[in-house]
C-alpha cells in the first residue's frame, strides 16, 4: 500500500529536528505524498518552540510544492489530570492536534493505573485529535483501556513507525497489543513516521506492516487518504467528537 499522508512530522522548531518545513515539503513531494502534518512538539519540551510560534502558523502557505501541509502540533501531556503544554486557545487554531506522553515532560515512574487516567483524560479533550504512540514503554498503560477509550471519544490511535525502529526501543510488542485490539473494536489507526530529518517523511511501512499483521483494514486507517483526514477533522471541530 502506498500512503499519500503523513500525520505526524517536525522540523528544526521541535528542537531536536533538522529540517524546514520547505525542505519536508520538497521531500514529501518528490515521495509522491500529498499531505502532511506539520506536528512541531508543544513548548514543554526541552529546546521546543515558544507558544508564539503556533500562533503564528497562519502565515504558512495552505500547499508548497502542491502539498498540503496542515498546521498542528505534538502536545505534550504534562499533567496527571491530562493537561496539555498549549493553552485551549491555541489548539483551537491549530488544524490536527496530536497529544502524548514524552520524556521530561510528563512525571516519571507513575505505574499504569496512573499513566492511562492520565492519557484518557487527555484523549478526553474535545481538541484532541489523535494519541501518539501509546506503545511507549517508558509509560506503560492498559492497552484495552486505551483502545476502549478511543471507541467511546471517537479518536484515531497512533501506530508510529519510528517506534518501530530507532526510537522507543521495546515497543513493537505494546503496538502490536494495540493494533490488535484496534481491529476488533473498530477504532481508528493513524499512521505516522514521526520524521525529525526530511528524508524520513512518509516512512510508514513498518507500522503499516504491524497493522496488517493485526488483523487492521485500509479503511480503518485515518490518513488513507487527504479525503478522509480532512472529513475527519472537519467532523471533530463541528461536533467535538467522530463517532
Amino acid at each position: 500500500m502506498r500512503w499519500l499522508v503523513d500525520l505526524h512530522c517536525h522540523s528544526v522548531a521541535s528542537g531536536h529536528a533538522y529540517s524546514t518545513v520547505q525542505e519536508m515539503a520538497r521531500a514529501a513531494a518528490d515521495k509522491g505524498l500529498k499531505m502532511f502534518a506539520l506536528t512541531d512538539h508543544g513548548p514543554a519540551m526541552p529546546g521546543g518552540p515558544h507558544l508564539y510560534h503556533f500562533g503564528n502558523l497562519r502565515v504558512l502557505p495552505e500547499t508548497i510544492y502542491g502539498v498540503r501541509v496542515l498546521k498542528g502540533v505534538e502536545a505534550n501531556i504534562i499533567g496527571l489530570d491530562g493537561t496539555l503544554d498549549l493553552p485551549d486557545q491555541y489548539l483551537a487554531k491549530l488544524e490536527i492536534v496530536l497529544a502524548g506522553f514524552h520524556t521530561y515532560c510528563f512525571p516519571a515512574d507513575q505505574g499504569i493505573v496512573t499513566n492511562t487516567d492520565a492519557m484518557l483524560k487527555a484523549m478526553a479533550h474535545p481538541l484532541v485529535d489523535v494519541i501518539v504512540h501509546p506503545g511507549n514503554p517508558e509509560f506503560q498503560i492498559d492497552p484495552e483501556v486505551i483502545v476502549q477509550g478511543a471507541k467511546h471519544y471517537g479518536k484515531a490511535i497512533e501506530i508510529n513507525n519510528s517506534s518501530l525502529g530507532g526510537s522507543r526501543k521495546g515497543s513493537a510488542t505494546n503496538c502490536a497489543a494495540i493494533a490488535r485490539l484496534a481491529a476488533e473494536y473498530g477504532v481508528l489507526i493513524s499512521l505516522g513516521s514521526d520524521s525529525h530529518y526530511a528524508d524520513w517523511v512518509g516512512e510508514l511501512t513498518a507500522a503499516w506492516d504491524l497493522c496488517q499483521r493485526q488483523g487492521v483494514k485500509e479503511e480503518q486507517i485515518l490518513n488513507r487518504s487527504p479525503e478522509t483526514v480532512l472529513a475527519y477533522l472537519e467532523q471533530r471541530r463541528r461536533t467535538g467528537t467522530c463517532k
